[in-house]
């Protein structure tokens, strides 16, 4: 029997507007991913800035505890809307089948404004990053039909835990 490990998980709410007090879509990530299992290790919010998001994801990156990264908000196609640009120059190697699968699952529910969604994902220094849309939906859907699939290493065929160098033994 294939057991289930326990992902640190951090997040991060992008916004130039939101506070803990009213923040809805890193709150719910956080209990989507403690209910699942995971330990929810940091979670901030970090305005709509290039340098600061990927300051933050840069750090988080470097933390050999923490094995995930999940980010909130800031991938519309507004002039602040960055968080995109900030992450892909972090990833080894992007997962485009992330933002794809993404969009398929949102099209059913948003039709054609998927488009509008440039979620994403990658590898970096055995760290998954996911990049989500602001709306608590969108995390929700992300979440239950993607990314709590991927990071169980019960998975089959395939997972994103058995990518991470210090589970590749398990």
């Amino acid at each position: 029997d294939i057991e289930f490990i326990p992902l640190n998980i951090a997040v991060m709410v992008v916004s130039d507007s939101r506070n803990e007090s009213d923040d809805k879509s890193g709150t719910l990530l956080g209990k989507y991913l403690t209910e699942s299992g995971h330990k929810l290790v940091e979670k901030k919010i970090v305005i709509d800035d290039i340098y600061e998001i990927r300051a933050e994801a840069s750090n988080w990156i470097a933390d050999p505890e923490i094995h995930a990264v999940i980010t909130t908000g800031g991938t519309g196609l507004t002039g602040r809307d960055v968080t995109p640009e900030a992450m892909k120059p972090l990833y080894e190697k992007e997962i485009e089948g992330f933002g794809e699968v993404f969009r398929m699952i949102s099209y059913q529910i948003i039709k054609t404004s998927t488009i509008q969604s440039r979620a994403i994902a990658g590898l970096a220094n055995g760290t998954v990053l996911f990049t989500l849309p602001g709306s608590p939906g969108a995390c929700k859907d992300a979440w239950e039909q993607i990314i709590k699939y991927q990071l169980d290493f019960r998975q089959q065929p395939c997972n994103l835990v058995q990518m991470m160098p210090r589970f590749k033994e398990k």
